[in-house]
């Protein structure tokens, strides 16, 4: 008996037995036992470092301090990078909708592109207002102006609804504040700047294959109509009243804190370190730094200007922080599971097999996100687990922060492929637009694989090239 825990413990074969039994345990958890993926992954983390052998007093510490247990630092650790910015992207996106940001763009694009290219006006309204609006949010928002264009198109509500659910897919997979890539950034030790570059070069192709090509070659296959039921959502008088924010109003609120990211990223790269410029640009490009002056500009020029009590603005950021909780704790505890695989010396073990397998650590980091994905359904989950098992394997080898957001945009591809009936976003699609659960799993299933495909097909096209 001896001799078969001293295996598990300290042999590479053992070690690695011991991690796939931990991931098979998490997702009965959370598929058959249906426990929140929260509870799900700090039970399963706390078995897979009792069976690993950590002393107790390394995994939750005494009851005097518990400040160094790995509980505490895994959990603390990336809450510490990721709640503010989260918080506060959340925020900004409840004041771009509350003002009517999302009807200012919409519109805008689609005089601009015409009848003609509604569909690509449609997409290009889902990727920008993507950038700070959940996914979930984003098609609450976005829904009726698809119905309108559909009912004014005359064509099948799938040519109209995939290219808006490919621009929200792609900014919640791939850029930041979404929790999947502010956790695998986190979790990574990836610079913000160069996860936003990274995103943007390997999101937009992928945008532009399943959000433009895709829905031009299904939508005639699949009609798909608007039924009257299909309530337009219209303005409050009270809302109808208030003057509009203009177009160039709404892009600079959205865009301005990434501008001031990647200014932090390229300043670090071309000026010199005893540079003031060079702390301003640091100080100003931190996310949360930035994220706040954002949320402020909006709260005073969408708010405050168009007659927004605080009050109004208090009842506004409590309703759209009340989901959040549960992110956060999922993300947590996806911390702390990987904290603990790398305390066990699993994450060495397989780093040991790899190296001695071949097997390139960017094609691992998403062939097991994407079968945590397909397997349990969740993005979040998949990408803070991955990260968990990926992250120690990057420890030895000194990646650049290209590489590392190559990897990181490698998981977040792998966390949306093939959407099924595990994934609550399935079932939001299907009800919001009218699809049966056989139509949604030939547009939307198709899409977000898709989008997971030439998103990873873009990262392993730049490794081999940088």
């Amino acid at each position: 008996m001896s001799g078969a825990i001293d295996w598990l413990h300290h042999d590479t074969a053992g070690l690695l037995l011991l991690c796939l039994v931990a991931i098979a345990l998490l997702l009965f958890l959370i598929i058959k036992v249906k426990l929140e993926p929260f509870i799900s992954l700090l039970a399963t983390g706390l078995f897979l470092a009792l069976a690993a052998g950590l002393h107790v007093r390394q995994i939750v510490g005494t009851a005097l301090k518990s400040s160094d247990s790995v509980l505490e630092k895994g959990f603390g650790g990336i809450l510490g990078h990721i709640a503010v910015i989260i918080g506060l992207g959340t925020v900004l996106g409840a004041l771009l909708e509350r003002s009517g940001g999302a009807d200012v763009l919409s519109r805008r694009l689609l005089r601009l592109f015409g009848p003609k290219g509604t569909p690509v006006a449609m997409g290009l309204v889902g990727l920008i207002f993507g950038i700070p609006v959940f996914f979930d949010i984003g098609i609450f928002v976005l829904a009726p102006l698809v119905y309108v264009a559909a009912k004014r198109g005359g064509k099948s509500l799938v040519l109209y609804a995939l290219p808006v659910l490919a621009g929200l897919s792609m900014t919640h997979a791939f850029l930041p504040p979404h929790p999947g890539p502010t956790a695998v950034a986190g979790l990574l030790h990836v610079d913000m700047g160069w996860l936003i570059i990274i995103g943007l070069v390997c999101g937009l192709p992928a945008f532009a294959v399943a959000g433009v090509l895709w829905p031009l070659y299904i939508a005639p296959r699949v009609p798909v109509s608007v039924p009257d039921e299909f309530v337009i959502a219209e303005k409050t008088q009270d809302d109808a009243d208030k003057p509009e924010p203009s177009l160039g109003l709404v892009l600079a609120v959205i865009l301005l804190p990434l501008v001031l990211i990647l200014g932090a990223t390229f300043g670090t790269l071309i000026l010199d370190p005893h540079r003031d410029l060079l702390s301003v640009l640091t100080f100003l490009g931190n996310p949360a730094v930035a994220l706040l002056l954002a949320v402020l500009l909006a709260y005073y020029l969408l708010g405050v200007r168009r007659g927004m009590t605080n009050a109004e603005f208090s009842e506004l950021s409590g309703n759209s922080l009340k989901p959040v909780g549960m992110i956060l704790l999922v993300v947590g505890a996806g911390a702390f599971f990987g904290a603990v695989i790398s305390a066990t010396g699993v994450g060495a073990a397989l780093a040991k097999s790899l190296s001695s397998a071949g097997l390139p650590v960017l094609l691992l980091a998403y062939v097991i996100s994407c079968g945590l994905r397909i397997a349990q359904g969740s993005a979040t989950v998949a990408i803070v687990t991955t990260g968990g098992i990926v992250g120690p394997l990057l420890t030895a080898d000194h990646y650049s922060q290209a590489h590392l957001a190559l990897i990181a945009a490698a998981i977040c591809a792998g966390s949306i492929i093939l959407s099924h009936v595990n994934d609550g976003g399935f079932w939001i699609v299907a009800k919001y637009f009218n699809m049966t659960v056989k139509e949604t799993l030939l547009t939307w299933s198709v899409l977000e694989t898709v989008l997971s495909l030439v998103g990873f097909g873009m990262a392993s096209l730049l490794w081999a090239i940088i």
